[in-house]
Formats: structure tokens, C-alpha cells, sequence
């Protein structure tokens, strides 16, 4: 296992808003997850994918790779098809462009000890291209002033400005699962702009453990989410209102709720997580107690289950059509697609009431659809 940065690109939209952050997670260890190891094993594929497609010397990772299945092969193909383009664009500008994977980009110039890995990094005269791979589905990830992306550029800024005279620098994110390829692009200048004053500023404080905390958005991965006090006072603002029935909040205040509704539901959860954690531990809660909670059933052993059945004169099976994702695993998508073409619909979803930054366009209300009549 690698050592982390304490100030690493991965987590700067954290350790930017709220400073103080980063050493505060230090007392706590990282759990790791199944979605970080699939992650993982994609970047692994991602790299080998890409590598094989430029020619470069690689050996296949899938056989040691938890998580591998049909759509992580379609994502990694994808993603080696993506950065193909954006070589033979830079190869406009460039005869011989330098194709970087898996590249340890170095920003400490502005941030202590600051180092990270971008997944490519591609160099041409004129322009730097940073593309990084997403495999997470729960959050599209956009490039438009990621500072993850930024400090990457940063990176290969430091290493390659002097050889290829860089004046522009395009950032893009490949997240297949969210059909998002978001890009990006920004003047040198400007980059180095925000280095040397907001960015440089916030790592100084960061690094000393000291600036003000701030409960927002980016507390979604932090260590400390559960027990930290700001965001318990962010999150606790609701108590104002008593949790009264809707009916008696003016619309205002029901606007008000419903942006922090999502949020303070997650904070729950994760303060009752880390709290059954602590109890298992031995830690007691006044008034808590820790039990056994509900479960089913369950066989021991199927395969004797099914034959004991069979010896009994039952059929131990029921004839059941495959669901559509493991139909489209067995078949493959694009088999898939010509064999039950007009056979498969996907219904309007149950409507959602999000924010108006969310990039679905809206449905039509009751209320829009009688003014149509």
C-alpha cells in the first residue's frame, strides 16, 4: 500500500473548503470500502486497456480482480477509446505528443508535501491534457474547476512546462457509469493564479491544522463526518422549525428544509453508524442498548436442500424469466439490443424533487399540464 498524502488531490475539495479537516482525519483510520475496491480494480483495467491500445508493454490484471464483469470491460474499452481521441487531437499541434498512465504528479511548490497520481497525462506543445477516470455512479463528477484535476495539472505543469512551453491546460473526466465525460479548459496563467492564492493559502492552514471548519457538500468523505461538531450545528439548524407538519411552513421555509433535507438524512445515518460501531466497542449510550435485529431464514446448504426436495417427489425450482441487467449480462449489450429490440421500454421514473441545478430537464406538474389543455 502506497503512502497518502495529507494533502493529496483526491480529497482537495475537502481540505479546501474546510482546512482544519485534513488533520483531523489523521485520528481516524480509513475503513476502505467495496466501492473503493472496484474503483480500484478499474483504474487497474483502465491502465491496461490503454496501455495495450498505444502499444505499450502491459499484462492483463482480470484475473486478479475482485470486481471484474462485463461493464468494467465496456467501461476500461471506453475510457482507452476516449484518451485515443484526445492523442490524436493533440497530435495536430504535436508530431510526438508524451502519453503519461498512472503518472505520480508532484505539486509541492504550492502544497506541502503534495503529491498525487494521475490516471494520463498527455503533453503537446501549446497544450496539457489531464483525464481522469471515474468508476463511481452515485456522484457525476464535473471538471469545471475540479481542483483534484487542477493540482494534477499543477503536477505536469512542474514537470513539463519548461520542455513544451505550455500556455492552455484541458481537463476532462471519463465516468462511464453516469454517461458523463465532462471537459474543461483554462489559460496557464490562471491556473497558476489560483496556486500561488487561494490554493497555496488554504494548504498553509490545511497543513497546520488550523483555518475554520465548514459543513458543506465535501463532508460526504470525510473520516470525521459523524462526530464533527460544525457539521452537527450545520446540520441541526433544522430544530428551528420543531419538524412541524408541512402544512403549517410558508413555502419559503419548506425551500429552506428541502435544501439541507438530503444532507441531514445522511449526517443520521452516519452518526448512528459510528455510534453502533463505538457500541460494539464497548462504549455505552445512555439509554441505548445494543440487540439483534431482524433476519430471515436461510438455507445451509442448497445444493442438499434441492436434492432432498427431489428425493421427497417436489420439484425444488420455479421457472422464472431472467431480469433485464442479468438478461443483458447473459446476451452481452449489443446482442442484447438486436434480439429484444421493441421488447424493452424504460417507463417515466417515479418523479424526484431536486435541486434546479440538476441537469434532468423537469417533468410536467399537474398543474403545467392543465395550463396545456
Amino acid at each position: 500500500m502506497g503512502k497518502h498524502a495529507l494533502l493529496s488531490a483526491s480529497s482537495s475539495h475537502r481540505w479546501i473548503a474546510c482546512p482544519p479537516s485534513a488533520r483531523l482525519c489523521e485520528n481516524y483510520e480509513d475503513t476502505g470500502s467495496e466501492y473503493a475496491q472496484q474503483g480500484t480494480d478499474a483504474h487497474s483495467l483502465c491502465e491496461h486497456k490503454l496501455k495495450l491500445a498505444l502499444g505499450m508493454e502491459t499484462e492483463d490484471p482480470t484475473a486478479g480482480l475482485s470486481f471484474y464483469d462485463e461493464e468494467m470491460e465496456e467501461c476500461a474499452c471506453g475510457y482507452a477509446e476516449y484518451v485515443l481521441g484526445l492523442v490524436e487531437e493533440a497530435k495536430k499541434s504535436c508530431k510526438d505528443p508524451v502519453v503519461l498512465i498512472e503518472q505520480r504528479l508532484d505539486f509541492s511548490r504550492f502544497v506541502e508535501e503534495g503529491f498525487g497520481t494521475g490516471d494520463c497525462v498527455i503533453i503537446a506543445d501549446g497544450t496539457l491534457y489531464i483525464i481522469d477516470y471515474k468508476h463511481g455512479k452515485g456522484v457525476e463528477v464535473s471538471a469545471d474547476g475540479n481542483p483534484q484535476m487542477m493540482l494534477y495539472a499543477l503536477g505536469a505543469l512542474e514537470l513539463f512546462d519548461g520542455i513544451y512551453d505550455i500556455d492552455a491546460v484541458r481537463m476532462a473526466i471519463y465516468q462511464p457509469r453516469r454517461e458523463n465525460v465532462s471537459e474543461y479548459a483554462m489559460e496557464k496563467n490562471d491556473l497558476l493564479q489560483w496556486a500561488e492564492g487561494e490554493l497555496s493559502e488554504k494548504a498553509k492552514l490545511a497543513y497546520a491544522g488550523e483555518g475554520e471548519f465548514c459543513a458543506g457538500e465535501h463532508c460526504k468523505f470525510c473520516k470525521a463526518k459523524a462526530v464533527c461538531r460544525k457539521r452537527a450545528e450545520y446540520n441541526l439548524e433544522l430544530a428551528k422549525y420543531d419538524f412541524e407538519m408541512p402544512a403549517t411552513l410558508e413555502d419559503d421555509e419548506i425551500a429552506a428544509i428541502l435544501v439541507k433535507a438530503d444532507e441531514l438524512a445522511a449526517w443520521a445515518a452516519d452518526v448512528k453508524e459510528f455510534a453502533l460501531q463505538q457500541a460494539l466497542s464497548g462504549v455505552k449510550y445512555d439509554g441505548f442498548k445494543v440487540v439483534a435485529g431482524r433476519s430471515n431464514r436461510k438455507y445451509t446448504d442448497e445444493a442438499a436442500v434441492a436434492d432432498t426436495v427431489k428425493k421427497a417427489g417436489f420439484d425444488p425450482y420455479e421457472p422464472k424469466l431472467l431480469g433485464i441487467t442479468a438478461m443483458e449480462k447473459l446476451l452481452g449489450k449489443k446482442k442484447f439490443a438486436e434480439v429484444l429490440k421493441g421488447l424493452v421500454e424504460k417507463p417515466q421514473g417515479k418523479p424526484v424533487l431536486v435541486l434546479e441545478s440538476d441537469k434532468r430537464s423537469p417533468m410536467n406538474t399537474a398543474q403545467e399540464d392543465f395550463k396545456e389543455n
